[in-house]
């Protein structure tokens, strides 16, 4: 690619294979490898050292900090944070001398979630819409929108707002964002925030 055919900026050491798809204002730092037939949006951030591995899909202002790993069957909606370092696996049993290669199992990574730092997603658990990955946790199940998760393995102890605020309920299940002011509602252990 010439830098005349591209409306994103590359750093001169980033790596992007041919059959890529990259959006409208993205940025790709230093020593980052994009590989085929992935799909990154407009406006996404890429840091340093990451790894996007071959079909992985990035919706519009995903943000990836530096030392992230994206692997096959890894699919993120629009603005999804990836903290420094967290890393997707893709295979549940790998073995060195097994070729595992069409065993990729898929993640769904939700619109506006975030993922801290040092964070692991163990292949097959989607992550829910604003759901909040504390650092360092593990996950190895399927995380619903709103949740805040900590710890290895990863438990829920709270929910968070669309701005990132813990919630906290009152009886009658309903909490507001200090930051926002949108009232969410916590029914039957599902959250949703108000239309009105």
């Amino acid at each position: 690619m010439s830098s005349d055919q591209k409306d994103f900026y590359a750093h001169e050491t980033a790596v992007i294979d041919e059959g890529c798809e990259i959006g409208k204002g993205t940025k790709i730092w230093h020593f980052s490898h994009i590989m085929p037939n992935c799909k990154i949006g407009e406006n996404c951030n890429i840091g340093q050292n990451v790894v996007v591995s071959p079909d992985v899909v990035l919706g519009k202002n995903v943000k990836v900090q530096n030392n992230v790993s994206i692997y096959t069957g890894v699919t993120c909606d629009d603005d999804v944070f990836l903290g420094p370092s967290m890393v997707f696996t893709n295979v549940i049993n790998p073995r060195s001398a097994v070729n595992r290669r069409g065993q990729y199992s898929k993640t769904h990574v939700g619109k506006g979630a975030s993922i801290g730092a040092n964070a692991t997603i163990v292949c097959g658990h989607d992550i829910g819409e604003y759901a909040f990955i504390g650092a360092g946790a593990v996950v190895t199940k399927t995380i619903p929108a709103y949740a805040l998760v900590v710890g290895n393995p990863s438990r829920q102890i709270g929910w968070m707002s669309e701005y990132g605020h813990k919630l906290v309920f009152d009886k009658e299940g309903k909490a507001i964002c200090p930051e926002s002011g949108d009232v969410y509602f916590l029914k039957e252990g599902k959250v949703s925030k108000s239309n009105s």
